[in-house]
């Protein structure tokens, strides 16, 4: 079995796009209709594939495959308060699917990065944003840390459910807002969201999976981060 590092190197932008289209199908998240993403349904063989399979291919947990309950809610926000982006540079932190990447575009940004570190969420953020006409640059990497001067705003939907990654990204938002950055959190109050420095600006039901939530039905908010 190959190692989970080389498979990794192997994973060429055509092959991950093959692969997306041949693993999920197009669907309309519950709480985004006029939107349309490749989405596995439900928790399928995609999902429940063990480690060691994954790293056969290359495939660290699919994310990008799940249009989560705190995205869903930033997206829905994003798109009925359009002045929250408009001609601004945004960037979309941890962006899985590119579900709110393409809400912030058809909202109006001036420019949109949609960043992750798995090569085949940027796969899906391409055929995501073609299949809705936004403009997205979906970029591989880790971010967290590092120069944000081309973004005035900056989207984080999800990603307080890992102690080490919200360990490092709350200091780092912090210190941007403290710098004039905007900083909009999605989350349905997932373990690490922090308790403190956050102004709700409005908060959504999302209908979810119990395979996936544990729950038919989350209550997703979305936040304002502030400095302290």
């Amino acid at each position: 079995m190959a190692s989970a590092k080389n498979s990794e190197e192997a994973v060429t932008p055509a092959r991950a796009r093959a692969f997306i289209q041949a693993n999920t199908r197009l669907e309309r998240p519950s709480l985004l209709p006029e939107l349309q993403l490749h989405l596995a349904s439900e928790v399928c063989d995609l999902w429940q594939m063990t480690e060691d399979e994954r790293d056969a291919i290359g495939l660290p947990p699919p994310y990008w495959a799940f249009a989560w309950a705190g995205g869903q809610a930033l997206a829905r926000y994003l798109l009925d308060n359009a002045l929250e982006v408009r001609r601004r540079g945004v960037l979309d932190l941890g962006a899985g699917s590119g579900l709110v990447a393409i809400a912030a575009g058809l909202a109006g940004a001036a420019t949109v990065t949609a960043s992750d570190i798995d090569p085949y969420a940027q796969a899906a953020i391409g055929l995501n944003a073609a299949v809705n006409g936004a403009e997205i640059d979906a970029v591989v990497g880790d971010v967290i840390g590092g120069d944000a001067s081309a973004w005035q705003l900056i989207l984080v939907g999800d990603l307080f459910y890992e102690r080490l990654t919200a360990e490092r990204l709350e200091p780092w938002l912090r210190g941007l807002v403290a710098g004039g950055t905007r900083v909009l959190v999605g989350d349905p109050r997932r373990t690490y969201l922090p308790r403190e420095g956050l102004a709700e600006l409005a908060s959504y039901q999302v209908p979810t999976s119990q395979e996936l939530e544990d729950t038919d039905l989350r209550n997703a908010r979305v936040w304002e981060l502030a400095a302290e």
